[in-house]
């Protein structure tokens, strides 16, 4: 299996014939509006542009899955490209009736803790929190995926979540052999951080069995975490060895 970070929460998976496109903002930069105003810089998001060699790849893209609907984890940009190119789409069954209307190819939907077949192995979808306290309810709904692919490392996508019993349950019983957490502790101008702390990604770390990939870092304007912050907690607390924090268009091969 190899993984090729984008940008943000944007990633492909290669596994053998397999080229699965995961939360798509492909769009140029500065296409959208900021998420926050007051707390952080007032950038117009992305806030930088995807890498040249991430294009290539989007001529090979089999499938696409999409864990929820915000604007960061599929932009206009993917939506063009997903319908231009028919693309088949997987996503939560709380998100069919959205894309739809957008007219993308939904040809599978998932549930929370219901295990399905999926491209010759299993998809279950993982229960996610976007946020802290009453920020996760107009959050809306998101969904993590648990992936076993035939012959392949299991990889657990957890998504925009803070820390949960749920994400801890996956974690400690399922035993990915890859997890990928969202890492940029994202801020509106009010509430609480709508992903983990720097403490709970340090928390997912220790907790998971093998290597972790962190992503959703240095894209969007509303999240402060920076991969430098990161690495050098990660390094105080001895858990670099288990962690990939990829630059934008980096490949990652996972065995």
């Amino acid at each position: 299996m190899k993984v090729q970070h984008f940008r943000n929460a944007t990633m492909v998976i290669e596994a053998d014939d397999k080229v699965i496109l995961i939360d798509p903002m492909i769009g140029p930069k500065g296409t959208m509006p900021p998420f926050t105003f007051f707390r952080f810089k007032p950038q117009k998001n992305p806030i930088v542009s995807l890498p040249e060699n991430c294009t290539p790849i989007l001529e090979r893209i089999t499938h696409c899955l999409i864990t929820h609907k915000h604007p960061d984890h599929i932009d206009k940009e993917a939506e063009k490209y997903l319908v231009g190119k028919n693309i088949p789409v997987i996503c939560s069954l709380l998100d069919e009736k959205t894309f739809r209307k957008k007219g993308l190819n939904v040809v599978q939907t998932v549930e929370y803790w219901k295990r399905a077949d999926f491209l010759g192995g299993k998809i279950e979808g993982i229960p996610a929190r976007h946020g802290y306290g009453f920020v996760a309810k107009p959050a809306g709904n998101v969904m993590g995926f648990y992936i076993e692919l035939p012959n392949q490392p299991s990889i657990y996508l957890s998504s925009d979540t803070i820390y949960t019993d749920e994400v801890d349950k996956v974690l400690k019983e399922y035993k990915p052999a890859i997890s990928v957490v969202a890492a940029g502790s994202a801020q509106f101008d009010i509430f609480k951080p709508l992903l983990m702390t720097l403490e709970d990604v340090l928390k997912f770390v220790k907790n998971a069995p093998r290597k972790v990939i962190a992503n959703h870092m240095e894209a969007v304007n509303h999240c402060p975490t920076t991969r430098n912050d990161l690495r050098k907690k990660l390094n105080d607390e001895g858990l670099i060895e288990k962690s990939y924090i990829p630059n934008d268009g980096d490949w990652i091969e996972i065995t």
